[in-house]
Order: C-alpha cells, then sequence, then structure tokens
C-alpha cells in the first residue's frame, strides 16, 4: 500500500466521520419539535420504549448520541431505570439503517436500475440539491435539508475514497494474513470493541468496515466477530457519560453494556459450534459492504430475544451499581448530557423555570400574608424560598449561555432568549418578597401599624397584585395568550391604586391621622407592589411578543399604554371597577 493510498484512506476517513456528524446533528436539528414529541412519549412500556429508540436512533443516526441522551434523561428524573431498557434495546437496532445506506457502494451491475442506485450517480446529484437548499433558500428548515443532503453526500464521497483506497490490496498477502487473525473470535471482538470506542460510534466503525470488506479479505467468520465486538464498544460513550451521574444513570450504562456483552457471549459461541456442526462454504467468502449490513442487522435482530428479560437486567444493573445505606438519590434536571440535544434541553429549561416561576409568585403572596399577620416561621419560608430562586436562576442562566453556543433551531433559539428574560424578572419578584418582610419587621422593630382606613385600601391593592400574579404565572406556564392580554391593563390599574393610595395617605397625614415614619413604609410598600406589576407585565409582554416571533416588548408595552387599543381599554375599565377603594 503506497503513500497515495494511505493518503486516500485518511483523506476518504476524515469525509466519511465529517458527513456522517453533519448528517446526525442536521437531522436532529430538522427533527425539531417532532424529536421531542418523540421522546415526551416514553412510558413503561418496555415494547413502545423499543419503539421509541428505534426511531430515535435513526433521527439521531447514531446509538451512542440516543443511550448517552438516555443517560442524560435518567439522571435528570424524566425517565426512570425501567423506561430506559427499552430505549436502549430499541437504539441498538436503530443503528443499522446507515450501515444499509452505505452498502450501496457495494452495489454493482450494467442494467439501468444497478447504476440508478449507484453512489456515483445520485449522490453528486443530492450534494448539488443540498448546496442550493443552503444557499438560495432563506427558510432555516429548508437550510437543514440542505446539511443533510450534504452531509450524505460527502459521507458517501468517503466511504467511496476509503474503499478505492484498499481495493489495491485485494491480492496482498500481508493484509490478507492480518485481516485472517480476525477470525479468531476473541481478538475480533477486541478489535472491534477497541475501534468502535476510538470513533465514538458503531454506525461509523460499521462503516469503515464495509470500506475494507471492498478488498475483498474480510470474510463472514472474521465479520461477525468483529461485528459482535463494535456493538460492545459503541457502549463506551455512555459508560464515560455516566461518570459522576446518579446511580441510576449508571445503571442505565451498565444496562446498555451488559445487553450487548451477554448477546455476545451468548450467539458467538452458537455461531463457532453451529459452522462447527454444519460446515457452509459461505462462512469463508468474502463479506463485502452489504454482507456487513446482514451480518450486522442480524446479530442485532437475534439480540432481541433479550427484551423480555428487561426486569433481569435492570436488577443486575442494580447488583452491580449498589445502594448505598442512607444515601439520598439526587436527579439533575439540567443535564449537560442534555445539551447535544437543543431541543430537549430547552424543555429541560423551561420546566425547571416553570418550577422557579411558582416558586417565586407563591414567596411574593406568602410575603404579603405577613403585613396582615406575622408569622416568624413564615417569613423563613419567604426568605429560603428567595434563596432557592436566585440558585435557579444562576443554574438556568448558566446552562442557557452554554446552549446558546449549540446549533439550534429557530424556535428552540428565539425560547432560549425568551427564558433568559423571563428568569431575571422572576428572580426580581422574589426579591421584593423579601423587601415586603423587611418592611414588616421595620413596623414591628417601630411599634407603628397601618390605620383601619389604611389596612383597607391596600387590600385593595394586594388582592389586586396577587391576581396579577396569578394571571402572569397563567400566562407563561400556558402560553395562554388570552391571559396575557389582561395583565398590562391590570398593571395599570396597579399603578393607579398607588397614586390613590400616596394621596390618601397625605390626606390623613394633613389631618394628624397618620404619621410620617408610618408614611415611609407604606411608600416601601406601595413601592415594591408596582415594581411586582412591572416585572408581571415584562413576562407577559414577553410571552406575547414570543408567539408573533418578535422580541420588542418595550414597543409592545408602548403601543398598550399608549391606549390604542380597544381590549386593553375595556380590561383596565374592568378591573378599575374590580379594585376600586370606595366600593361597598
Amino acid at each position: 500500500m503506497g503513500l497515495q493510498e494511505i493518503m486516500s484512506l485518511v483523506g476518504g476517513l476524515a469525509l466519511f466521520l465529517f458527513g456522517m456528524n453533519v448528517m446526525g446533528a442536521s437531522l436532529q436539528k430538522r427533527a425539531g419539535s417532532r424529536l421531542k414529541t418523540i421522546l415526551q412519549s416514553m412510558t413503561s412500556n418496555t415494547f413502545k420504549g423499543f419503539l421509541l429508540g428505534v426511531g430515535t436512533t435513526v433521527v439521531m443516526q447514531s446509538s451512542s448520541a440516543t443511550t448517552v441522551m438516555v443517560v442524560g434523561f435518567v439522571n435528570s428524573g424524566i425517565i426512570t431505570l425501567g423506561q430506559s431498557i427499552g430505549v436502549i434495546i430499541g437504539a441498538n437496532l436503530g443503528a443499522t439503517i446507515t450501515p444499509w445506506l452505505l452498502s450501496l457502494t457495494g452495489v454493482s451491475g450494467d442494467n439501468f436500475f444497478m447504476q440508478l442506485i449507484k453512489p456515483s450517480t445520485f449522490v453528486p446529484v443530492l450534494a448539488m440539491a443540498g448546496v442550493i437548499l443552503l444557499m438560495f433558500q432563506k427558510n432555516s428548515k429548508r437550510k437543514d435539508t440542505g446539511m443533510i443532503l450534504l452531509g450524505f453526500a460527502v459521507l458517501m464521497f468517503g466511504m467511496e475514497m476509503m474503499s478505492g483506497s484498499v481495493e489495491g490490496l485485494r491480492g496482498d498477502p500481508n493484509f490478507i494474513r492480518i485481516l485472517t487473525l480476525f477470525t479468531n473470535p476473541i481478538l475480533g471482538v477486541l478489535v472491534g470493541v477497541f475501534f468502535t470506542a476510538v470513533v465514538q460510534s458503531s454506525s461509523a466503525s460499521i462503516g469503515i468496515l464495509q470500506a475494507l470488506s471492498s478488498s475483498g479479505g474480510i470474510t463472514y467468520a472474521a465479520a461477525v466477530p468483529i461485528v459482535m465486538g463494535q456493538n460492545i464498544g459503541t457502549c463506551v460513550s455512555a459508560m464515560i457519560s455516566s461518570i459522576g451521574a446518579s446511580k441510576n444513570a449508571r445503571r442505565a450504562a451498565i444496562i446498555h453494556l451488559s445487553f450487548n456483552i451477554i448477546a455476545t457471549i451468548i450467539f458467538l459461541p452458537i455461531f463457532y459450534f453451529g459452522i462447527k456442526l454444519f460446515p457452509l462454504s459461505i462462512v469463508n467468502e468474502s463479506a463485502g459492504p452489504i454482507g456487513i449490513a446482514v451480518v450486522n442487522t442480524g446479530f442485532k435482530t437475534l439480540a432481541l430475544v433479550l427484551m423480555p428479560f428487561s426486569k433481569q437486567f435492570e436488577a443486575l444493573s442494580k447488583l452491580i451499581v449498589r445502594d448505598t445505606p442512607g444515601e439520598e438519590e439526587k436527579t439533575k434536571l439540567l443535564d449537560e448530557r442534555l445539551l447535544n440535544t437543543p431541543t430537549v434541553a430547552i424543555d429541560a429549561c423551561r420546566t425547571v423555570t416553570v418550577a422557579m416561576a411558582e416558586l417565586a409568585v407563591s414567596s411574593f403572596k406568602d410575603a404579603i400574608k405577613l403585613i396582615d399577620s406575622y408569622d416568624e416561621k413564615l417569613e423563613e419560608s419567604v426568605r429560603e424560598a428567595e434563596a432557592r430562586v436566585d440558585i435557579y436562576e444562576d443554574k438556568i442562566g448558566t446552562y442557557l449561555v452554554q446552549l446558546s453556543n449549540r446549533d439550534m433551531t429557530e424556535k428552540d433559539s428565539n425560547e432560549a432568549t425568551k427564558l433568559l428574560h423571563l428568569i431575571g424578572d422572576f428572580e426580581r419578584i422574589s426579591d421584593h418578597a423579601i423587601n415586603i418582610c423587611n418592611s414588616v419587621n421595620e413596623m414591628r422593630e417601630k411599634k407603628i401599624d397601618l390605620s383601619g382606613d389604611a389596612r383597607r385600601e391596600l387590600s385593595h391593592l394586594t388582592s389586586a397584585v396577587a391576581e396579577i400574579l396569578d394571571m402572569t404565572l397563567t400566562a407563561f406556564i400556558n402560553s395562554d395568550l388570552d391571559t396575557a392580554v389582561m395583565v398590562e391593563p391590570l398593571e395599570q390599574v396597579v399603578d393607579y391604586l398607588k397614586g390613590k393610595l400616596k394621596g390618601r395617605h397625605i390626606q390623613r397625614l394633613q389631618k394628624g391621622e397618620c404619621t410620617i415614619e408610618m408614611g415611609f413604609v407604606l411608600t416601601d410598600l406601595l413601592t415594591n407592589f408596582e415594581r411586582v406589576s412591572d416585572h408581571c407585565s415584562n413576562i407577559a409582554a414577553c410571552v406575547l411578543e414570543m408567539e408573533h416571533k418578535v422580541m420588542d416588548v418595550h414597543e409592545y408595552l408602548r403601543s398598550v399604554k399608549g391606549g390604542d387599543m380597544k381590549e386593553f381599554n375595556d380590561y383596565y375599565d374592568y378591573f378599575k371597577v374590580k379594585y376600586a377603594l370606595d366600593k361597598n
């Protein structure tokens, strides 16, 4: 094998791996919300999980990527260990699609149909179509489709380069002698494990084996143990990913590894004993790219007989990764493993943001209760909630920044931008809850209290603030646009009530019915209520603007505050009457 052939092999391998990476990433991005829907459908039914594993791997073009993602799901508590088993088994079978596509390089024949399905015939057409979509289309989904076509074209070009570079070795005795060593089952399995662990993809590893098979030196006897080893080697990614994860996440990786090891232990001896008892000439014949695909699919299909033993695999994983007495299992919803699947990572961010929002809103409503009836435990709860909300903001913000460096769809990118805006507003709401606590403590320390009229009037304002908080939370969690449009009119009513309460306090002050000290505290309370309603307005406006794919919250607020919207005026009049200070 000369220098030219070696460089051609290296160059082909580089193009092959690059094309596979581009195609897989683009397929995943193009799937977008559909991938998220598939993943959210996971149930405890092993067969449904199996189908989901097949489908997800077909989309992502990598069983390693699917199983790493499953480890992340288990670590995050999104799915249980039991639910992961069917998905893991399905991922194994789903990875058989790519080798069949790659086997087209081994197609030969002179008739029109055979010529048509040869890569040299259709791949250039796909490449040109991909370039046209990428360069002349503005639609992001069409651009993603272009990248899929280009990735596949580059992959196939790389495959043909590798195949062409080794064809000259067909009669090389030294090369054939090396390949003959792989017929040793132990050595063949080890080679498969090692090579797949290096390239981190069983599909890529099998593709390279298919390219080498073009030399004619790889027999079925040599291919079987190597393919089995490749299926074990693909578990390395999940095993590495599980380091530092929860016990159940480590167990999911163990299930993936043990499934492939046990399948190899069972079927490799059966294969060799079978060919001893029933000698078949085909075993010593050259496998070729199509033959490699057949061996790979056949092994993974036979391995499905182990699927009914999912409970036993779960028990085995628990035996290997044991529970520690007194150890509390913790989950991590914002798992870095999910960053490789931006659509799913965004969904996890939203779930955590919802928890943060609920905590911030409940803490402020608890703080309001302290004004009428002080409770030390309730104040402590408010302060603890504020500290937790701060942690949420830091974790979500950091995660979203990491996610922003990934290749996302326009929809996911907009969602990430929205969440970054929203977590700041929710965090500020919990800060204002602490301010309310401080004002209450100031009243207690100075032994001052609100007058009966001031307390009655303030109750109208606190009721309005409680409602605007509830409406904002509903609008955010459910993306409820009907509720979102009601927030800004109520915010204007809160501003109106604040002004009225300050004016009435000045009147009582002039009559000697209130003190200046109480006035300072009341002003602080009113300012916090008004600021909270402002943050609610920002959140609702963000929900509305994102629905129209325009991140211009301030423009929206200017339009509604200008009073040029009949709907806004109708809601404003409704809330103004509902929270009128002088109503009976």
